[in-house]
C-alpha cells in the first residue's frame, strides 16, 4: 500500500502494521561496525555473556530504524516531504538475535503547515513490539507530508 496523504491522517488513528522482521546476527554485527560503533554488547559475545544480559544486544539505533522502516508502507511511503525529527525515543526491554518485531502506529495529532499550503505535519507514535507483545521500542517522530494532488474539473 502507498503511503497516505495529510488529509487521511486523523488524530487517535491506529496502524497494526503488517510486515514482521527477525533480527539477525548480521544484521546487529553489520550496522554496529558500520556505523564505527564498536560497543562490546553488541560485538563481544564473551563480553556480553558476563552481562546481566547472558548475551548481545541488538544495536538500539539499528532497532530504531527498524522500527520506522516497519511503518513506512503504510503511513509516508513516497507521500512524506521530510521527517522533522523524533522524540521520546525508548527502549524499555532489550532486543536479541532472533527476536522477530512488528510495529504500531498511533496518530498523535495533524495539523495544517503555516507555510505551505501543500502539505502538513503529522505526529506519530511509534512501537516496535516483540514475539513475546512487549515494547522493545518507542519513538515520536513529526513528519512534513504531502496534501493529496489537486485535481482540475475538466
Amino acid at each position: 500500500m502507498a503511503g497516505l496523504y495529510f488529509e487521511q491522517f486523523h488524530e487517535g488513528q491506529v496502524f497494526e502494521h503488517g510486515p514482521t522482521r527477525t533480527v539477525t546476527e548480521m544484521d546487529n554485527v553489520l550496522f554496529s561496525t558500520l556505523t564505527m560503533n564498536p560497543q562490546p554488547l553488541h560485538l563481544d559475545e564473551e563480553f556480553a555473556r558476563r552481562t546481566e544480559f547472558g548475551q548481545r544486544l541488538v544495536n538500539s539505533l539499528f532497532t530504531l530504524g527498524l522500527l520506522i522502516g516497519l511503518t513506512v508502507g503504510e503511513t509516508t511511503l513516497g507521500t512524506t516531504i521530510a521527517n522533522l525529527g523524533m522524540s521520546k525515543v525508548e527502549f524499555p526491554k532489550p532486543v536479541f538475535h532472533g527476536d522477530t518485531l512488528r510495529a504500531r502506529t498511533k496518530v498523535l495529532s495533524v495539523r495544517a503547515s503555516r507555510s505551505r499550503p501543500d502539505a502538513g505535519i503529522v505526529e506519530f507514535l511509534h512501537e516496535a513490539i516483540n514475539q513475546r507483545d512487549e515494547i522493545v521500542a518507542s519513538c515520536v517522530r513529526a513528519a512534513f507530508m504531502r496534501c493529496a494532488p489537486r485535481t482540475t474539473p475538466a
